[in-house]
C-alpha cells in the first residue's frame, strides 16, 4: 500500500499540474483503496459550486467534504444533505462567518473577482481551518489563466497569545494560443509554510491575525512565482534567441569580465 501511494504521488508530481484533478480522478478509479489518502494529500485546482440556500458560489475541497457532499460556508448546509454531519461549534462557526466576510473583501481588493471560501473546525487545543481563493480568466478563450490559493492553518490558543502554523499552496496556470506563437502552457505549483506567535484579544483577533498571515504569504509567493516562472522563461528564451546581435552581447560580457578582473586585482 505504501509503495502504491508513494508511486501515485511521484506520478502526479511529474504530470502537468493543470491536469491534476483529472489525473487524481483516474488514479482513484484505478486504485480505489488510495482514494482517501490521495484526496487529503494532493492539492488540485479548486472547483466551484453554488449554494442552494443563499445563491452564492463557494469552493470545494477536502476540508468541507463529507463523502460525496460538500458544506457551504454561507449556509452551513451540506449538499446533498448529510444526516448527523459534523459541524463546527457555535463559537467556531461565528468566527467562520466573520472570516468569510473578511476574505470576501480581501478577494475583491486583490483579485477583483473570483471566489473565496473559509472553513473552520474544532481542535482539542484550539481550532483549524482552510482559506481558499480562486480566480479564472477567460477559461473558454485562446488566452486563459487561473490562480488557486489553498491556505491551511492550525491555531493553538495559549492564554493571551496563539501559535499559528500556516501551510500555503498556490497553483498557477497560464495558457495562450496564437498563429504566430503556437500553443504555450505554463503551469506549476508552489508550497510554503510559516509559524508565528501572535497576540490575541478576543475571537476577532484570530480573523485579523489570519488575514495578515495569508496576505503576507500570498505576496511573497506571488513574487517568487514571478521570479521563478517568468524570470526563468525569459532566461531560456534569451539563451535560445538573443534580441540584440550576439556580437554585441559577447562584447558586453567580455567588458564585464574585464572590469571584474580589474577590480579583483586591486
Amino acid at each position: 500500500m505504501a509503495d502504491q501511494f508513494d508511486s501515485a504521488l511521484d506520478l502526479l508530481r511529474r504530470l502537468n499540474p493543470k491536469d491534476t484533478a483529472a489525473n487524481l480522478s483516474s488514479l482513484c478509479t484505478l486504485v480505489p483503496s488510495l482514494t482517501d489518502d490521495l484526496l487529503t494529500s494532493v492539492d488540485a485546482p479548486l472547483e466551484i459550486r453554488r449554494c442552494k440556500a443563499t445563491g452564492r458560489d463557494y469552493l470545494l475541497c477536502d476540508y468541507n467534504r463529507d463523502g460525496d457532499s460538500w458544506r457551504s460556508p454561507w449556509s452551513n448546509d451540506f449538499d446533498p444533505p448529510v444526516p448527523d454531519a459534523e459541524l463546527p461549534s457555535e463559537r467556531v462557526r461565528k468566527m467562520e462567518i466573520r472570516a468569510n466576510e473578511a476574505f470576501d473583501v480581501y478577494r475583491e481588493l486583490y483579485f477583483e473577482g473570483g471566489v473565496s471560501s473559509v472553513y473552520l473546525w474544532n481542535l482539542d487545543d484550539g481550532f483549524a481551518g482552510a482559506v481558499l481563493l480562486k480566480k479564472s480568466v477567460n477559461p473558454s478563450s485562446k488566452n486563459a489563466g487561473s490562480w488557486d490559493s489553498i491556505h491551511v492553518f492550525e491555531a493553538a490558543e495559549r492564554a493571551r497569545t496563539a501559535h499559528y502554523k500556516l501551510t500555503s499552496t498556490v497553483i498557477l496556470n497560464l495558457a495562450t494560443e496564437a498563429e504566430t506563437l503556437g500553443v504555450m502552457d505554463l503551469s506549476g505549483n508552489m508550497t510554503r509554510q510559516v509559524e508565528q506567535d501572535l497576540p490575541v484579544d478576543g475571537d476577532e483577533s484570530h480573523v485579523a491575525n489570519l488575514g495578515k498571515m495569508v496576505e503576507d504569504m500570498e505576496l511573497k509567493m506571488r513574487n517568487l512565482l514571478q521570479e521563478v516562472y517568468f524570470g526563468k522563461a525569459r532566461d531560456v528564451v534569451g539563451d535560445l534567441r538573443s534580441i540584440p546581435p550576439l556580437s554585441e552581447t559577447n562584447r558586453d560580457r567580455a567588458t564585464q569580465r574585464e572590469m571584474i578582473g580589474n577590480l579583483q586585482s586591486r
